[in-house]
């Protein structure tokens, strides 16, 4: 049985939670593929909002079971209250809830490594969220990393401690000013492992071929988006794993040509968290309208979100990179109001045109170069077919679709899960 991906085609913050949500029910497995506890997927129903960090979206379907793969870094103490939240919703969580072993953890002291990291930095920093995330695959890659099967181990503390201690030298060394109590924040850390010792631990690449040989349907679910990605994106204003499809046969021991539908989500517009290159960046009063409408701000670090007109040089590169099969629009409804609309469709490039994604995007080197659009006034959020759709809404998809030469599946008119016009 083939295996579906979904993953987002900006910077993060694309929507994936909700769509993950809306596709469960078509799927046997959700399994989560990278990336840490920064990641926020908001998923909205029944009038209450969902925001899940490292949880995969199906969470909340009875039937879907979820894995949390190997590329994933957890934080127990983050996971831990994040499972509390999630108790009055009576889920079962014990068994719809699974982990790789070999998915690495989270310590406290990682996050005291960020923050000396970023500290340090000034005004050159990069925008970490703190979480302790790039440091901890910083040790995945430099072979020092404590995993989810280490807990099983007898050695395990002794292993703890031997890299706490090592993350404590160089704590010192960055000779910046952190206030913290290690005593208190171990004492936290080692309670939320016991509560992570309650979940099944498995070997998630032997449990998902297993599960494909069954005949089981899979749903690999990223997290960021692929201009975030270690290799492919705006670095170093990146995170620290890949989050394009190549990131998903890594994350989770799935083969590539076991890989069929690849689902990229992306907004109608543009956005970005934190530092970082952004060409088609608005200053203006339709920027500021984008972030109050589309209520831009991050689901966990509540940062607001930098808006911009839609980019299809970067989309473009997105959906070649990843290999994207089907395009799912989300946020329509924002843009309603708007006079005229701009979508950048190729960039000055020190001085030259190009249509491709450069090598560096920084305002000195990118100028971008929009069409315009006829904007609409119509309300999308009551709206439940495509053919409702206001036609310069349409127009606006279908010059989409032209240009990246990949068909738009799904149109999001709002953020509960009923609010999803399939095309």
């Amino acid at each position: 049985m083939a295996v579906d991906l979904l993953l987002g085609l900006q910077w993060g913050d694309e929507g994936k939670g909700k769509i993950v949500d809306v596709l469960t029910s078509n799927y046997d497995i959700i399994a989560r593929f990278q990336g840490g506890p920064n990641a926020g997927h908001t998923l909205e129903f029944d009038g209450i909002k969902h925001v899940l960090r490292t949880i995969p979206s199906g969470i909340f379907h009875k039937t879907a079971v979820n894995v949390i793969g190997n590329g994933v870094v957890i934080d127990p103490v983050v996971f831990q209250k994040e499972i509390e939240g999630l108790e009055k919703f009576n889920l079962d969580i014990k068994s719809k809830l699974i982990i790789s072993r070999k998915a690495h953890l989270i310590l406290p002291t990682h996050r005291l490594l960020d923050a000396a990291s970023e500290a340090s930095k000034g005004k050159a920093k990069i925008g970490s969220t703190l979480k302790g995330i790039g440091p901890t695959y910083m040790d995945k890659t430099g072979r020092n990393g404590i995993r989810v099967g280490d807990i099983e181990l007898e050695d395990f503390k002794d292993r703890y401690r031997a890299l706490a201690d090592k993350h404590e030298a160089m704590i010192a060394f960055y000779d910046v000013n952190i206030q913290y109590n290690l005593e208190e924040l171990e004492k936290e850390f080692f309670e939320s492992i016991e509560e992570l010792k309650k979940l099944d631990f498995i070997d998630s690449e032997e449990y998902l071929h297993q599960a494909q040989k069954a005949g089981k349907t899979i749903l690999c679910e990223g997290a960021q988006g692929s201009l975030l990605d270690v290799d492919f994106g705006t670095y170093p204003f990146v995170t620290s794993s890949n989050t394009t499809a190549a990131g998903a046969c890594t994350g989770l021991g799935i083969a590539p040509n076991k890989i069929k539908e690849v689902y990229g989500i992306f907004k109608a517009y543009v956005t970005r968290v934190g530092s970082g290159p952004f060409p088609t960046e608005l200053f203006d009063e339709d920027g500021t309208t984008m972030a109050r409408v589309g209520n831009e701000f991050g689901s966990v670090t509540g940062r607001q979100r930098r808006c911009g007109w839609l980019d299809l040089v970067a989309l473009k590169y997105a959906v070649q990179v990843n290999g994207v099969t089907q395009l799912m629009m989300m946020k329509g409804d924002v843009l309603s109001g708007f006079e005229t609309l701009k979508v950048c469709t190729d960039y000055n490039y020190k001085g030259e045109k190009i249509a491709h994604f450069p090598y560096n995007i920084e305002p000195e080197n990118v100028t971008p170069v929009y069409k315009e659009f006829k904007g609409w006034k119509a309300d999308l959020t009551g709206m439940t077919t495509y053919e409702e759709l206001p036609i310069e809404l349409k127009e606006y998809i279908e010059y989409i679709e032209q240009e990246v030469e990949v068909p738009i599946k799904i149109v999001s008119v709002g953020p509960d899960r009923k609010q999803t016009i399939l095309k």
